[in-house]
């Protein structure tokens, strides 16, 4: 720690803080446009000089000046900066004076109005006139995607798009050409840009030189109603904003959470928001002469009354999808029970995944936060840079810092970090468990040695066997031990935790998801959308889910449900943090949240739930399992799940890993429903390679 005076107060810093850091901890405002507390420091705006007693007779810049670098008074005391003194406010009167030369006077038609970091400077630190005369600049505006709209003429030349694609991202796609007034921020080629975190230099932009092409002129930001929520486009909850105006979501923002997302998010999170209005079920629909006619709520339970009496229990069966939050799992599972029947499951994908086996055997034990700690790491079937591309920078992250070797078993990707490639199956997997490869050594030799195992290689037969061999490595190399749990199961749905912890699976006689294709009479959908449909058979199909997709074209009735953002829903991240969506405006039509849908139909079918209110729900919810009631909180599992999973065993097959996720941008009905997300897994199709219209 080191001791510093700013504008006269003293305080207490680490000596690794930079002034503007040592300022800032003091309350003292300092300006910036180029220094971001997650990049690399850049120095190029100068908008944030302060004065340095003692140094030389002009203002240093705050954000590459550390602490370490100042000198004491002569007698021991303690260095001293000041914040707001004339030569400060000269200097940065100066320094604005200059970034406004060739700036154009966009301000009225400008998308980035009112939430423009130049525009609030200019008014805190500028001045009102400009002794510049000359005619101003233009730049071409240039095409990097159908995401980011640039309009270059702005650029300030900051850098933090380059610095976070080149950094955090881990693709050199955006730099600056050119020298002195013909330099500029380009793709060079102006080509799409590839990265799935590219819509974060939109937020990161001080001026409005990158903006939101899907969002641009579409709001303002003072007409916009702000909800904060939880993402549901992968298994890591990034906390998000939920901007709406009226009933309609009009964009969706990121807000920072440490342990999970830091400050970023995928662009699937970001730009899902017209899916979330388009193809919408708003009314429910019975299927008559084989189509699908709108219909009333009555008709449509009294069809499913009807087809229920006629069956027997065990011929029931329910499948919960990757987007249900726990409470309607719950509902649903009740509901179920008291139809007798025990086929029930939320494993879509057939994941070998089995709570019986304790919560450590599926969850991401080393948390988000902890992939920081871990010094070596095992990916299996998994390519986290599509199933969880948040998470996947958090790796990045930690490989920048150095002495992290990467291991992969599976898909050859670029996974934006270096990385041996091991092999691609099970009989490398064998290979590395038998102590046939290098890498052994490596994870044994690591103090906090981290595997992660994929959908890829838990959703095929032998799942079980491979999930039982990658705890077996882990209790090898010491990947489980004292204050460290390094393995770790990465789910790619929302909803698979969540339904993993309330036992949302097959009891005793019950049947899977496999099981239950051809083989139940009636057939609950809860959203279930990523399965095979032409295997359904004959079954009397109801689909209770938000979007007409797979599920609803195979359906016999429909009734239409709310998405994420139109509930309040309790949801559980990959590594077991419970989370919890809000409501950020109301569902279409007729349509009703999912939990008061199976309520209302369990009154018609003569199995009354016994709550009438969310709130009676999440009672009832909360006793059963008592870790869903602590939000942001993570119940850990018990490491001994991981050395009892270890003997296991069972016959592994000679298949290579396939990936989970064939394509990033359409992995869900609601993703599927969005015309960007569609151009864009069309521009990933052709390589990123369209040329601008």
């Amino acid at each position: 720690m080191a001791k510093i005076k700013v504008d006269g107060k003293e305080i207490e810093v680490p000596d690794h803080y930079t002034l503007l850091q040592a300022a800032e901890e003091a309350g003292a405002e300092v300006p910036r446009f180029c220094f971001h507390e997650r990049l690399s420091i850049a120095g190029n705006c100068r908008m944030c000089l302060v004065e340095v007693k003692g140094g030389p007779p002009k203002p240093a810049a705050s954000c590459a000046m550390g602490v370490r670098d100042l000198r004491p008074g002569p007698n021991g005391e303690a260095p001293e900066i000041f914040t707001n003194t004339p030569m400060v406010k000269k200097a940065r009167e100066g320094v604005m004076e200059f970034l406004l030369i060739n700036h154009p006077l966009d301000c009225p038609i400008c998308d980035q109005g009112g939430e423009c970091d130049l525009q609030d400077q200019a008014m805190a630190f500028g001045v009102d006139a400009s002794r510049y005369h000359e005619n101003k600049r233009a730049v071409e505006d240039k095409y990097i995607g159908p995401l980011v709209k640039t309009i270059m003429t702005r650029c300030i030349h900051c850098t933090r798009c380059v610095r976070f694609t080149t950094e955090v991202a881990g693709i050199s796609e955006l730099g600056l050409i050119g020298r002195g007034e013909d330099a500029e921020i380009t793709t060079y080629l102006e080509q799409a840009m590839t990265s799935e975190l590219q819509g974060n230099v939109i937020d990161l932009c001080p001026v409005g030189a990158l903006t939101s092409k899907p969002y641009a002129f579409q709001a303002r930001p003072w007409e916009l109603t702000k909800t904060e929520s939880i993402d549901v486009m992968d298994a890591v909850g990034s906390a998000i904003r939920v901007d709406t105006r009226g009933r309609e979501v009009m964009r969706i923002l990121p807000r920072v959470n440490e342990a999970v997302n830091e400050e970023w998010i995928s662009d699937k999170t970001r730009f899902i928001w017209d899916g979330l209005r388009s193809q919408r079920l708003d009314r429910p629909y019975v299927r008559r002469n084989g189509r699908l006619a709108p219909a009333s709520w009555a008709e449509a339970f009294a069809a499913i009354r009807d087809k229920v009496a006629a069956a027997k229990p065990e011929r029931i069966g329910a499948i919960a999808g990757d987007l249900a939050s726990v409470e309607e799992m719950f509902a649903l599972k009740q509901l179920m029970a008291a139809l007798g029947s025990t086929s029930i499951d939320c494993r879509q994908d057939g994941a070998a995944l089995d709570p019986s086996l304790g919560r450590a055997s599926y969850l991401f034990n080393p948390t988000i936060e902890g992939i920081e700690n871990a010094d070596a790491l095992l990916i299996i079937g998994s390519n986290p840079r599509f199933e969880a591309s948040v998470l996947n920078a958090r790796i990045r992250k930690r490989w920048r810092m150095g002495g992290f070797p990467i291991g992969v078993i599976g898909e050859a990707a670029d996974l934006r970090y270096d990385h041996e490639m091991l092999g691609a199956g099970t009989e490398t997997l064998k290979d590395l468990a038998g102590g046939g490869l290098s890498f052994l050594d490596v994870l044994k030799q690591a103090e906090r040695p981290m595997i992660i195992i994929g959908q890829g290689a838990l959703a095929r037969p032998d799942g079980a066997a491979v999930l039982s061999m990658a705890a077996k490595i882990a209790a090898d190399v010491g990947a489980v031990a004292d204050g460290w749990n390094g393995f770790g199961v990465l789910h790619t749905a929302a909803s698979r935790v969540g339904g993993l912890d309330i036992g949302f699976v097959p009891g005793e006689g019950g049947k899977d998801v496999a099981g239950m294709m051809g083989a139940v009479d009636v057939l609950f959908l809860l959203g279930a959308d990523e399965l095979a449909t032409d295997a359904i058979g004959a079954a009397f199909t109801i689909y209770i889910g938000s979007h007409g997709d797979k599920g609803a074209h195979r359906a016999d009735v429909i009734l239409p449900g709310a998405t994420y953002t139109e509930k309040s829903g309790t949801y559980v991240n990959t590594e077991g943090r419970v989370q919890m969506t809000t409501r950020a405006g109301f569902a279409p039509g007729e349509a009703r949240e999912d939990w008061a849908i199976l309520r209302a139909l369990s009154d018609v079918l003569g199995k009354k739930l016994p709550y009438d209110s969310l709130a009676q729900l999440r009672a009832a919810l909360h006793e059963k399992h008592p870790h869903l009631r602590d939000i942001d909180d993570i119940a850990a599992g018990d490491p001994g799940d991981i050395a009892r999973l270890a003997t296991i065993g069972g016959e592994i097959g000679n298949a290579r890993f396939v990936p989970s996720i064939g394509d990033f941008y359409l992995t869900n009905p609601i993703a599927r429903a969005s015309a960007v997300m569609a151009e864009c897994s069309a521009l990933a199709r052709d390589g990123f390679k369209q040329a601008a219209e």
